[in-house]
């Protein structure tokens, strides 16, 4: 019987730290609630538009990995529940300079009323909410 030869392992490098936030979107991002700076519920996030290449276009040698531009929020429940996509101008895009922190929730630095993505949460609370026993003042 041979001995087997006991194969030292090399020196491995730790990886190079990344220059900005690495986000995993399906983890981070996807189906998170949008807060405004004032903690007030804005949406949640729908999907993500990135920079970069197009589809089914051939990315060249040492191209920027793609950054997030904007989270897209809109009337995704029907597709969700039938499946399809919604036309991609049904959808609202909050672009991603506003959003000033991601954690268990994505928060703005801005104010829910000055954004088109809020009307939701505004119909619902004055609508139904509001004529629910209660539902019309502070906890």
């Amino acid at each position: 019987m041979s001995k087997r030869k006991r194969v030292q392992p090399q020196q491995l490098h730790a990886a190079p730290s990344p220059a900005g936030l690495v986000l995993d979107a399906q983890l981070h991002l996807l189906d998170r609630q949008i807060l405004d700076v004032d903690g007030v519920p804005v949406t949640t996030v729908d999907d993500i538009e990135l920079s970069g290449p197009e589809p089914n276009e051939e990315i060249p040698e040492g191209t920027a990995p793609p950054q997030i531009t904007a989270l897209l929020t809109g009337p995704v429940l029907g597709t969700r529940i039938f499946g399809g996509r919604p036309p991609s101008s049904r959808l609202i895009r909050i672009p991603w300079t506003v959003v000033a922190g991601v954690d268990t929730v994505v928060t703005l630095g801005v104010r829910a009323d000055s954004m088109d993505a809020s009307w939701v949460e505004r119909w619902l609370r004055n609508h139904v909410i509001a004529r629910i026993p209660g539902g019309s003042h502070e906890p």
